[in-house]
C-alpha cells in the first residue's frame, strides 16, 4: 500500500525529520530538533548517522501515492511505515491539520486498505496520540 519507490523528490529546506520523531540512539526526544540537525539544512553527521536514522524512510520523499500537498514543507506531517504500522507526526504548532481536508480523507481510506492488509495508522500530534480506525 504505501510502499518506497523511485523518485525525483528532494528533501529540500524540511527538516521534520530531524525534529519530530524521538531517535534513542542520539537521546532525542520527540518534537525537539535534533543536536545534529541544521534548520532548513538537515543533519550535520549524515554521513556517520546512527542506525536507526538510516533505516528511515519518508513516504513523501520515496515517492509512495502521496500526492504533492503531503510535503512535509507545506502538510507540517511526515509519514512513515514500520512492519505493519504507518505513522504520522504532526508538527505540535499544526497539530489539527491532520484531520483537515483532504488529509482527514486519505488517511481514513489508508486505515481501511492496511486493516483489510493486518495493518494500521497511528498519529502523533503534539501530546496526543490517535489509532485511525476505519470508517463503519
Amino acid at each position: 500500500m504505501l510502499t518506497p519507490s523511485a523518485t525525483s523528490r528532494a528533501c529540500g529546506t524540511c527538516t521534520l525529520c530531524c525534529r519530530l520523531p524521538d531517535i534513542d540512539e542520539l537521546q532525542k526526544p520527540a518534537n525537539m530538533l535534533c543536536r545534529h540537525g541544521v534548520e532548513g539544512r538537515g543533519c550535520s553527521i549524515y554521513e556517520t548517522r546512527p542506525q536507526g536514522c538510516r533505516d528511515f524512510w519518508c513516504l513523501w520523499l520515496m515517492g509512495t501515492r502521496l500526492g504533492e500537498h503531503w510535503n512535509p514543507i507545506h502538510s507540517h506531517m511526515m509519514v512513515y511505515a514500520q512492519g505493519p504500522q504507518v505513522t504520522v507526526l504532526v508538527e505540535p504548532e499544526h497539530a489539527e491539520i491532520w484531520r483537515t481536508a483532504p488529509y482527514v480523507e486519505e488517511i481514513t481510506r489508508w486505515a481501511s486498505e492496511l486493516q483489510a492488509e493486518g495493518g494500521y495508522i497511528i498519529v502523533f500530534a503534539g501530546d496526543a496520540v490517535t489509532k485511525v480506525a476505519p470508517p463503519a
